[in-house]
């Protein structure tokens, strides 16, 4: 990953005396207006230790390895390494990026069911040697460039529930684990534990109680070959609610418990990527475009709205799927935004409204329907909760670069971290922490520089 990714250097802002997020988006939307109305983001870095301490207390014998694919920002980074978090990285560029930190290659874990050969050889050259291998393809692959590397076999886990058509699928079955670790034998390949995943769009319970059975049946096939089978990868699948969390902690605990006790000596593992960051990442999108068109016609073609028409209105953003709102190509569900206005007018109506990107291309579609007062060329619009799959390498199809982010914490988070034995500014080096350097009067409406 480029941009943001691969700059060693940012501030986080430290808000006091009152101020808030909405007001760094209010100070930064004025910046823009004077300048070239582009998207940004605002990140409240208390989001992402916060979340750290609800995993500590509802999962306190998993340690979270952090999926880097999912949110690149270097603050995230360091921030988790200096939490102690470990690393799941798909690509060189991430690897690099996460060793820029200090983190130790036992702290990292190559994910991804396809690695390129250049990567496998990188992370033989650093040291990394926990792999993820779910075929027989990518074993072999892995024996030949890495040889020394340490496997988790991947298990193919029942997704049920709602949106499970969207569920992709990966991993072995029982059957085909079997295969990989008679073939790991015969290269001379260590295999030490197993790997699933249940993805946050199942909502059956008893998935979980499938995979971790599973789990251990593969634990016993590795044994009884005689590989020291000693972690357990639990996967991703945390939305980033804490009540969610505490779903997954009540309905994975008892099975670990159970299969894979403390006095057994297996580490247990995650991979929490949107859990840490999706609530953290706030985004404004400016208006660059506008279409009308009469809900009534249908389709037909239309030479002149009437007063009986109902309009509806087409909104072309500054950033698109093919930027910042990628997620949706994950099929990922994008949250109605609401409106940057320092003075909403009372009862304004609505109009049915849908969301485009920039890049004019029909999969460019941001949020196929929803509900906003007419807006005009010029307004911002703010996405909360976009902190997952939305920073990385810009798309070749808008000539757009990458959103500036702004850091942010308040005094209390900060102190609450310093309280929880939580010392970032000891031990992260490539930040400087500023104080607020902004005071937003609403009543004047307008902003001043502090001295």
């Amino acid at each position: 990953m480029k941009g943001l990714a691969d700059e060693p250097n940012y501030s986080i802002e430290l808000l006091g005396g009152g101020a808030t997020l909405k007001d760094v988006i209010d100070t930064h939307v004025y910046e823009q207006a004077l300048a070239e109305k582009n998207a940004f983001f605002v990140a409240d870095l208390g989001v992402v230790t916060r979340q750290h301490v609800r995993w500590r207390a509802h999962m306190p014998s998993v340690r979270p390895f952090y999926p880097v694919r999912c949110n690149s920002s270097p603050a995230v980074i360091e921030i988790l390494a200096t939490l102690g978090a470990g690393f799941v990285c798909t690509s060189k560029n991430e690897v690099v990026l996460v060793q820029s930190y200090g983190v130790a290659p036992e702290n990292i874990m190559l994910g991804g069911v396809c690695k390129q050969l250049s990567l496998i050889k990188y992370a033989a050259k650093s040291g990394i040697n926990l792999l993820v291998c779910d075929n027989e393809t990518e074993l072999r692959k892995i024996a030949r460039c890495h040889p020394t590397a340490m496997l988790l076999l991947q298990v193919a886990t029942e997704a049920h529930g709602e949106g499970e058509e969207t569920c992709m699928a990966f991993g072995s079955t029982l059957k085909s684990c079997r295969h990989l670790l008679e073939c790991a034998k015969e290269l001379g390949m260590q295999v030490v534990g197993a790997k699933f995943h249940v993805p946050t769009c199942c909502t059956d319970p008893q998935a979980y109680t499938h995979a971790v059975s599973d789990a251990r049946c593969v634990f016993d096939m590795g044994e009884e070959l005689g590989f020291s089978m000693k972690i357990l990868d639990i996967g991703g699948g945390f939305s980033g609610s804490e009540v969610q969390l505490e779903q997954v902690h009540g309905s994975v605990t008892p099975l670990l418990d159970m299969y894979f006790p403390s006095v057994s000596g297996v580490a247990l593992i995650a991979e929490p990527g949107g859990y840490y960051v999706s609530s953290a990442f706030t985004l404004a999108v400016n208006i660059i475009g506008k279409e009308v068109v009469a809900r009534d016609q249908h389709g037909q073609p239309l030479d002149a709205l009437t007063p009986n028409d109902e309009p509806e209105f087409l909104y072309y953003m500054s950033d698109g799927v093919f930027g910042s709102f990628g997620c949706k190509l994950l099929d990922h569900t994008i949250p109605a935004p609401s409106l940057h206005k320092k003075a909403p007018l009372v009862e304004e109506p609505v109009f049915a409204s849908s969301l485009w990107g920039p890049s004019c291309d029909s999969l460019d579609q941001v949020v196929e329907h929803c509900l906003l007062p007419e807006l005009s060329v010029g307004d911002w619009l703010v996405f909360s909760a976009m902190g997952a799959h939305s920073l990385g390498e810009p798309s070749a199809l808008t000539d757009t670069q990458e959103p500036p982010v702004y850091y942010v914490i308040s005094t209390d988070d900060w102190y609450e971290m310093q309280d929880a034995g939580i010392t970032l500014d000891s031990t992260m080096k490539n930040f400087s922490l500023v104080p607020c350097s902004f005071q937003f009067s609403p009543q004047a409406d307008a902003f001043s520089t502090l001295a």
